[in-house]
């Protein structure tokens, strides 16, 4: 676990939006694993000031997202589809058909869990995956448990991430259900790079790097990743 701990969220951003843009440049077919929440937004920011400046090209890469809220409508201002599109696809030149996430209204959510599962495995595991860390240490929405989960799955969101996320919902209840891919597939990705700020992560950081490896912290399970980058500002490193 490589962990840099740097001065700002802008910073950040740059920092590990260069390990995205060197793939992107390197393989110019590169697949993504991308994520939502506040954490990586300053980081899309930068990826689409670099593909502005013509000097990336995303017309040949794909995208995986990481989850998305069940029975919430795609045009929903909060659903993820709508987040990924307004917060960086809309701005890039990527191509629709190569924008891929699990589809919370499926009417067989089994269905679709093994859909998107043979869909990643199609591919061998994204290139880079990109996280960011629940309060209670969750990535993705795999919430603390007894056991580390493995393919997609459908989960029920727990009180503490209810209550995090439930800021964005102004004009609505929030879903208090999601499909998130399984820690087990996060794990297949070849580089995860995950994304902290903010002192409302401090505790979870310190038990992500510095405790036992435990689904009580599902994050923790990336001490074993072989190429796992983690990026924080110094309120986020402040327990360590």
């Amino acid at each position: 676990m490589d962990v840099r701990i740097l001065n700002t969220p802008e910073q950040i951003a740059v920092a590990a939006g260069e390990i995205f843009v060197r793939l992107v440049k390197e393989n110019p077919k590169a697949k993504l694993g991308l994520a939502t929440g506040a954490s990586p937004v300053k980081m899309y920011q930068y990826l689409i000031s670099q593909y502005e400046n013509g000097y990336l090209d995303f017309s040949e890469v794909a995208s995986y997202n990481l989850d998305e809220y069940c029975d919430l409508p795609r045009a929903d201002k909060n659903s993820y589809y709508t987040f990924m599109h307004e917060n960086l696809f809309s701005q890039i030149n990527i191509k629709e058909e190569h924008v891929h996430l699990p589809n919370g209204n499926a009417a067989d959510m089994d269905a679709e869990c093994r859909r998107y599962d043979r869909l990643l495995a199609d591919i061998g595991g994204v290139d880079v995956q990109l996280l960011g860390i629940g309060t209670n240490g969750h990535i993705g929405f795999n919430e603390p448990a007894d056991a580390f989960t493995e393919g997609t799955y459908k989960v029920k969101l727990t009180d503490s991430t209810i209550r995090s996320n439930s800021i964005y919902f102004d004009e609505g209840k929030m879903p208090h259900y999601a499909v998130t891919m399984g820690v087990g597939t996060i794990m297949t990705a070849k580089k995860i790079v995950l994304i902290a700020t903010g002192e409302s992560k401090a505790d979870a950081m310190r038990a992500m790097i510095r405790g036992e490896v435990t689904p009580h912290c599902p994050a923790s399970i990336l001490q074993t990743h072989p190429d796992a980058v983690i990026f924080m500002d110094k309120a986020a490193a402040s327990k360590l």
